[in-house]
Parts: C-alpha cells; structure tokens; sequence
C-alpha cells in the first residue's frame, strides 16, 4: 500500500504513540510500532507520513528532551532494521551499495531506503555511517555494486566536488547523493536522489539485482530531521 497515503486519523494515532514510547524511552516498543505500521502500509508511508514528521516535532532542547530523541530514532532505526530482513541471505554481487558520507554521523533515511528496497525483494547490505572516501572506495572494490548511494545530512559533509571526484574513479558504477546536505549541485556523473520514492525507483528498477547499503533523508529522503542517526 505504499502508493497509498496513510488516513490522518491513523497518521495521528500512529505519531502518538511513537512519541508516548520514545518519552518513555522505550525503544523497543517504537521498533515494533515501526514494523507494525510498515507491514501494514508500506515503508514509504511509514516513513513520510508518520517517522519524518514526529522526528521533526520533538525540540531536543533539553537534556530529556535530546535523550527521547535518541530513543526514537534508535527505536525506529531498529524497527526499519528488521523489517523483512533475512540473516541467512549475504549480499549479492553487483548490487546496490549504500553509505554514509566521511564524517556524516546521521543516516536514518538510508536505513528507510534499505527496508523499502527489501520490501521490495531487493537485499541490502549496510556499511554504516562516517565511512571515509578511502573506505568507501576499498567497499565498491570488494562488493563491485554497479550503483552506490552515499548520504549526507549536512553542508559540512556534502561536499560535491568529493563526491564527484569519487564517481569518476569508478566510470561503471552509478553514484547518487542522497540526503538535504548536498546543497550545492551535483554535476554528472553524480545524481541526486530527491525522495525516498525516487530512490527506489532508480536502484530497484536498475537491473536485476540487490543493493549494498550504507546512511540517506526526510523526503530524500530527505530525511530533514535533527537526529537522524
């Protein structure tokens, strides 16, 4: 149903008691509400209609205040995690690889990604965030994806001329800038992934094959929230 809007009413509830779980630092009933809600309406919905805006009201002006954000979003990284995630299955070769910029410590939306592109039937492997360029290119040498979507939350780690640099030593491999930090323009060979429904459409529609993964955003996801992480 991920074509589908979620009801305002379901929208509401939903947000509730994600937040009433995070406050009560209860992050493995918000893992198990983001599992529920995406079996039920897909992860896209789940994560545009109901993740991106709750993440976006809680403040994390105080200190309880910054420690609820962390359990919500540890809560639903995890919940995004196990969803139709199969231990048993390794990544397959000439997938899709996903990765957090150097230094980019925040990756919520690429773990949205990487659950939407299981659902999908398209298995994932997710390298983490902060992976340094070096790391990055010793991980597409190992695991030869044919595309690669490197995310970044903030101007500080979206730095396009490196990415760019990146895409042109590996002319074969797709490149995509995922997240609201690549704020100036990527230039060809890099393109940017604007939502998480885009992003899916671009790496699972490429081809047969699965995706590597590692961090992405909000709507691009962008995943426009603070914590991110």
């Amino acid at each position: 149903m991920s074509g589908v809007p979620i009801p305002a009413e379901v929208v509401q509830v939903a947000g509730k008691r994600l937040t009433a779980a995070a406050e009560e630092l209860d992050g493995n009933r918000v893992a198990a509400l983001v599992v529920e809600l995406a079996e039920e309406w897909g992860v896209v919905r789940l994560w545009d209609d109901v993740c991106v805006p709750v993440l976006a009201a809680l403040s994390g002006r105080t200190a309880a205040g910054i420690a609820v954000e962390h359990a919500l979003s540890e809560g639903v990284r995890v919940g995004l995690d196990v969803f139709r995630r199969d231990p048993g299955v390794g990544p397959a070769a000439d997938g899709v690889l996903l990765a957090g910029a150097e230094q980019e410590e925040h990756g919520l939306g690429l773990h949205a990604l990487a659950a939407a592109l299981r659902e999908r039937g398209r298995g994932c492997l997710l390298v983490g965030p902060a992976l340094p360029w070096a790391a990055l290119a010793s991980a597409v040498g190992r695991a030869r994806p044919h595309a690669v979507a490197v995310w970044s939350q903030s101007p500080v780690t979206g730095r396009s001329y490196r990415i760019g640099r990146f895409a042109r030593e590996f002319p074969a491999v797709r490149v995509y800038g995922a997240g609201p930090g690549w704020v100036e323009p990527l230039a060809p060979p890099v393109t940017r992934l604007d939502s998480l429904s885009a992003a899916i459409e671009v790496l699972w529609a490429r081809g047969t094959h699965s995706v590597v993964a590692a961090p992405m955003v909000t709507r691009v996801i962008p995943i426009r929230t603070r914590t991110v992480s």
